[in-house]
């Protein structure tokens, strides 16, 4: 069989990105840009600035592509994009640029799914074995999914409201760390201890996730040292609040896995990137004796890479978009507007 070069398109949110990967495994060349500087004097993304930047860049970054690949769009088999979910403009600019290039060069057009792309980072220089259990954590998602085979996909539980993510940022801001929060709070959490008690929440038997009643603990904890004159330890803060998001997403996990016998578990998402999630999720798979596998630190933030990797078992079915296709701001995994009633079904299929 022939090689397979797919170019990805990914522009959901602030990162521009463009990768060619062969085969679904091997990347290419990637060229990314991010425009984190920018939004970080605003403090978050500003939707309007995001998509102007993606058009005024876009067309750059496939030339340099191109340059850094020794490739041409003669190459090319296919285009793959992000159509779903993210900040509209930005996943127009995208979706736009990626349905001229396969109408012109008369190649197919294949839509990506944004969190299968996350998933399908863990593809590239390594391989999916299935059964496997996701746990995807990101700002806008905290799941976790059994994959019985190649893009098939069962919700056992989801957030019930903020997505991990979300909550790293706002506990950030409300500890006025700088923009992007995840990370920094991740970098103070180090130098800290978990002086401060946080509720242990979600110790139901169910496999949903809860971040609200987290959120609110610690804003109310802050104001409430703050009213009584006591200066906030911001590192032990981050400490606290970093063991008890992640000591959720072990509980869970670790729930999932002895209900569902599962021999191997995944982390997709932005949140993947985590020193002490990683570690943590090491631990976990080690006591369980099952085999991880996390993306390489480059593959966790939103990146062209995995899209054009998610892209190859479509391609491989010939399962290609129109050109009619549009962007949507919020669309479920499970690729239906009765998400949460297939969750539900899933649910008392495994006797949940």
């Amino acid at each position: 069989m022939k090689d397979i070069y797919i170019l990805g398109v990914e522009t959901s949110c602030d990162e521009t990105s463009l990768s060619i990967v062969k085969n679904g495994n091997v990347e290419i060349a990637t060229v990314t840009l991010s425009q984190m500087d920018t939004h970080a004097r605003y403090g978050g993304v500003v939707p309007e600035i995001a998509s102007r930047m993606h058009t005024e860049n876009i067309t750059l970054i496939l030339e340099e592509l191109f340059n850094k690949s020794n490739l041409t769009m003669k190459d090319i088999h296919a285009v793959a994009v992000t159509y779903a979910p993210g900040l509209l403009g930005s996943l127009l600019v995208g979706l736009e640029f990626a349905k001229t290039l396969a109408l012109v060069y008369e190649i197919p057009l294949i839509k990506v799914h944004h969190i299968i792309g996350h998933i399908y980072a863990n593809a590239i220089d390594s391989q999916m074995e299935f059964p496997l259990l996701a746990l995807i954590v990101s700002g806008g998602h905290t799941e976790l999914v059994l994959m019985e085979k190649d893009y098939e996909f069962k919700i056992l539980g989801a957030t019930l409201d903020d997505a991990i993510g979300e909550v790293y940022d706002k506990v950030a801001k409300v500890l006025d760390l700088p923009y992007p929060g995840g990370p920094n709070i991740e970098k103070l959490a180090q130098t800290g201890n978990a002086s401060y008690q946080l509720p242990t929440v979600m110790k139901r038997d169910d496999l949903n996730f809860s971040y609200s009643g987290l959120k609110s603990a610690v804003i109310n904890l802050i104001h409430n040292e703050k009213q009584r004159g006591n200066k906030i330890n911001i590192a032990d803060m981050a400490c606290s609040f970093q063991m008890t998001a992640i000591d959720q997403l072990i509980r869970k996990t670790n729930q999932a896995i002895e209900t569902y016998q599962i021999p191997r578990l995944i982390l997709a998402g932005g949140v993947s990137a985590n020193g002490y999630l990683r570690e943590k999720m090491a631990e976990l798979a080690k006591e369980k004796a099952i085999d991880l596998l996390i993306p390489p630190m480059k593959y966790c933030t939103d990146n062209g890479t995995m899209i054009a990797a998610a892209a190859y078992p479509l391609y491989l079915k010939k399962e290609f978009a129109e050109f009619s296709q549009n962007a949507k701001s919020t669309q479920n995994l499970a690729d239906n507007s009765d998400w949460y009633l297939k969750k539900i079904i899933v649910s008392f299929k495994y006797g949940k």
